[in-house]
């Protein structure tokens, strides 16, 4: 349920109004309590399609999220207090989402709450990466420099991110055009030109039969085409919602040809810019793995780093686990070994990351570059495949004048 309300703060004495979402009246009036406000005025708002709040994504953009780390740690660095510094970067930002979730923290924070734990509330917008370093920051009291760092994190991981899609956007694109192309000479086009011809009492020879009964099947039998569809997206979310199911298509992705090594290197440098991040920040070893493992998003990467995990509680090194996986390049390992041998292993780690990151920008560059022209021609060869079987009987006809 969601509540409008007005009060001021018992500290402060400051006039503010806003919303809250609470379970009932009760629970609303009283999370305000503990916010330390007076309350003069709470009423429910009905939800309406009009004042329904939709996010598709993530709520905050990634470039919004950076300026903000930026921006917060350039306060705290002036002396500016957490709770004003994050009601000046509320009352200037333009989401309307993130604008509502900062003076709730706000709120939070001016009632005496640390930011980690005011954060905590709103997982959707800051993640366990951010909660847990905003958290070693405070312990170790450098929390300037944690949220330098976590603007570095999340603007590589976009920059590393956009990369990647740039370089599979391009053959999904042409695919899905060439499909289109397909679908509209098979049942526009084709069944025009072939009715006349048929009609000149041309005979069809066999490529154009194959052709013609493929048509025919997908202008009166198109319905078995979506079932089958249709049947794919299920099948797939269900394998999707079980462990094996997601173990078997991460690993599937991990072994294509060619983006299976893209995916496996952008793994690579996701995990290894956090575990360095999170490591520099003093944030506990085990906790660095659990988060690096979800950050992995690969179920193959993730029990790799679970069964270090393990190793670690045994008193054995991290390297150890990780150098047994085909998943973990020698090299990841090496210097992962180095950098436990000479306690700097969140240097070691930052190196991997950068290394991983140029080498995935470089390799989608070449990869667009390279896919491009082979779409093109893919592409050409079935449309001339399809215009071949129509022209044909055209010259079957001519021949016999």
């Amino acid at each position: 349920m969601l509540f409008l309300y007005k009060g001021f703060n018992s500290k402060s004495g400051k006039e503010l109004k806003g919303k809250i979402n609470a379970t009932s009246y009760e629970a609303a009036l009283q999370e305000l309590k503990v916010k330390g406000l007076y309350i003069s005025e709470l009423k429910e708002q009905k939800q309406t399609f009009l004042n329904t709040e939709l996010s598709l994504g993530r709520p905050v953009k990634n470039q919004e999220f950076v300026l903000f780390c930026r921006q917060l740690a350039t306060l705290l660095r002036a002396g500016t207090t957490i709770a004003d510094s994050i009601k000046i970067l509320s009352d200037q930002t333009t989401s309307k989402v993130f604008k509502k979730a900062l003076g709730e923290v706000y709120l939070d924070l001016s009632s005496g709450k640390p930011l980690s734990e005011c954060c905590k509330q709103y997982p959707k917008i800051f993640d366990r990466v951010f909660v847990n370093m905003v958290l070693a920051g405070e312990v170790s009291g450098d929390l300037e420099k944690v949220m330098d760092r976590l603007a570095t994190f999340y603007e590589k991981e976009r920059k590393v991110r956009e990369k990647v899609k740039t370089a599979l956007m391009y053959p999904i694109a042409v695919s899905i055009v060439a499909v289109i192309v397909v679908i509209l000479l098979l049942t526009v086009v084709l069944p025009s030109m072939l009715e006349t011809l048929l009609e000149a009492g041309g005979e069809l020879p066999l490529p154009t039969l194959i052709i013609v009964a493929i048509s025919d099947f997908l202008l009166q039998q198109w319905y078995v085409v979506l079932l089958f569809v249709l049947l794919g997206v299920l099948s797939f979310i269900a394998v999707k919602q079980k462990p094996k199911g997601r173990y078997m298509l991460d690993l599937i992705k991990l072994r294509i040809p060619i983006f299976g090594v893209l995916i496996q290197k952008t793994i690579m440098a996701r995990i290894t810019r956090t575990m360095a991040s999170l490591f520099a920040s003093s944030v506990p070893v085990l906790q660095t793995l659990s988060m690096s493992s979800e950050i992995a998003n690969n179920e193959v990467v993730g029990r790799v780093l679970s069964s270090s995990k393990e190793s670690l509680q045994s008193g054995e090194s991290l390297s150890k686990p990780l150098s047994q996986s085909w998943v973990f390049p020698p090299i990841v390992t090496h210097m992962i070994k180095v950098g436990e041998e000479t306690g700097q292993l969140d240097v070691m780690l930052e190196k991997i990351a950068d290394f991983y990151e140029d080498d995935v920008e470089q390799m989608a560059s070449r990869l667009s570059s390279i896919i491009e022209p082979v779409m093109i021609v893919l592409l050409g060869l079935i449309v001339g495949v399809i215009l071949l079987a129509a022209l044909l009987p055209m010259y079957s006809i001519y021949n016999q004048i």
